[in-house]
C-alpha cells in the first residue's frame, strides 16, 4: 500500500546538483546569513520552490562523520522550513568549528540563519544584501603601494 506524499519531501528537484548550479549561487550572490560556524548565501531563482546545495570541506570539519552528520541536519532543517522559505538557490558553507556544534545547538542556529535569510530575501534591495563594488577584494587580488 502506497502512502500519500508528504509536502516536506526533498526530492532531486530541491537540490543543487551540478557546478554550474553552485557557479550560479557564488558569482550572483544576492543574499547571506553569517555566523562564525555557518554561512548561508543565497541568490533568487525562477522556480515555484527553493533548492539546497551544501559545503562541508575536509579542512574545516575533519571526520567523515562530522561531515555527514552537519549535512544530515543541514538537509533536515532546510526540509522542514522549505515552506517558508522563497525561491531562492541557497548554498550552506561550514565554517571552522562546526563540527563541534552539537545537534541541538546545529538545529537552533540553521532556523535563525533561515529565518534571517528569509527577512533579507523579502526586504527591497538594500546595500546589506548587495555585494558592493570596489568595497570587497577578490580572494586572489593584493593592493599595490603607489609609487611615491
Amino acid at each position: 500500500m502506497q502512502q500519500a506524499r508528504s509536502d516536506f519531501g526533498f526530492p532531486k528537484a530541491l537540490r543543487l546538483l551540478n557546478a554550474a548550479d553552485y557557479r550560479a549561487v557564488f558569482s550572483g550572490t544576492e543574499i547571506r546569513a553569517a555566523h562564525p560556524n555557518l554561512l548561508i548565501i543565497a541568490r533568487r531563482n525562477d522556480l515555484p520552490y527553493p533548492r539546497l546545495g551544501l559545503v562541508v570541506a575536509k579542512k574545516h570539519v575533519r571526520l567523515a562523520v562530522g561531515r555527514n552528520r552537519i549535512k544530515r541536519l543541514v538537509r533536515e532543517r532546510f526540509r522542514l522550513q522549505q515552506g517558508e522559505l522563497p525561491a531562492l538557490d541557497a548554498v550552506v558553507l561550514a565554517r571552522p568549528g562546526a563540527g563541534a556544534l552539537s545537534n541541538e545547538e546545529l538545529a537552533k542556529l540553521l532556523d535563525k540563519l533561515w529565518r534571517k535569510l528569509t527577512r533579507r530575501a523579502q526586504e527591497p534591495s538594500s546595500p546589506e544584501n548587495t555585494p558592493q563594488s570596489g568595497h570587497r577584494r577578490s580572494a586572489g587580488s593584493k593592493r599595490h603601494k603607489r609609487a611615491p
